[in-house]
């Protein structure tokens, strides 16, 4: 008489468990409302705050960068002494390469934000692969290495994981948004973040309107400019992710 497999070896189990851990990093982002969920999950799956030692918040804006708005936020944060980190899609940076470059130049960090702004829950593990992939030769184009990758909208596969690992780059999410391109001005982006900021926090905006609705870049600077004086009060500064996190480089999977 043949022997039954066990229960969690059967195919609709183990089809199961496959499903579930390639899905369960996409609650990473739940961070950003719960820490307790982030301290279930495995170390070095994402990261969405820095350490509460420091005296800083990192600044960060997704989706650019884009002619008709990324010059003027560079120049409100010349004007407030903040630095930030762009996480760049790739599609902008094959167009827009002297922004990264100015983004650079001005003293700025620069991420990866995936070569199209596509959801990741809905594509393929071949696909994100050679999104991240892309959008790496899209920054190696402007002579940019970074060691950051945020997916769009945030969330995350398991695949989405091992490829920014395999590029040498850390998955970093945020714990404070300001949900600018649905409000109405920039005070209510403000009432958003404010209760927030505390060290350590990673802040996400977006300084274009590329994948977001008209008004979104403008509320974004006006928020920035209310946002200089509460980290004042706060004694934060605003800094880059390189300044905020800080640490050796992972190792590029394959390659010396």
């Amino acid at each position: 008489m043949p022997r039954r497999r066990p229960r969690w070896a059967r195919p609709a189990v183990v089809g199961a468990g496959v499903t579930l851990a390639h899905y369960l990093p996409s609650v990473c982002v739940l961070g950003q409302w719960s820490p307790s969920w982030v301290r279930a999950l495995p170390a070095g799956l994402c990261r969405w705050r820095g350490p509460a030692r420091a005296r800083a918040v990192a600044l960060t804006f997704d989706d650019g960068p884009s002619p008709d708005t990324t010059p003027r936020t560079l120049d409100l944060l010349d004007e407030l002494g903040m630095r930030a980190t762009f996480f760049v899609l790739g599609t902008q940076a094959r167009a827009h390469p002297e922004l990264v470059a100015e983004i650079v130049r001005r003293g700025h960090g620069v991420g990866s934000h995936g070569f199209s702004h596509e959801h990741h829950l809905l594509r393929s593990p071949r696909w994100i692969r050679d999104d991240l992939a892309r959008a790496v030769e899209a920054l190696d184009a402007c002579g940019v290495r970074t060691r950051w990758f945020r997916p769009p909208y945030g969330q995350l596969t398991a695949r989405t994981v091992l490829e920014a690992r395999r590029q040498g780059m850390e998955v970093v999410l945020w714990s404070a948004f300001g949900h600018e391109w649905a409000e109405p001005d920039a005070e209510s982006v403000m009432a958003h973040l404010a209760p927030r900021l505390e060290p350590g926090a990673i802040v996400v905006l977006h300084d274009t309107e590329v994948d977001a609705p008209a008004g979104t870049a403008r509320r974004t600077q006006g928020a920035l400019e209310l946002l200089g004086p509460v980290l004042d009060d706060l004694e934060l500064a605003a800094v880059s992710l390189e300044e905020l996190l800080s640490g050796p480089r992972p190792p590029r999977a394959g390659r010396p």
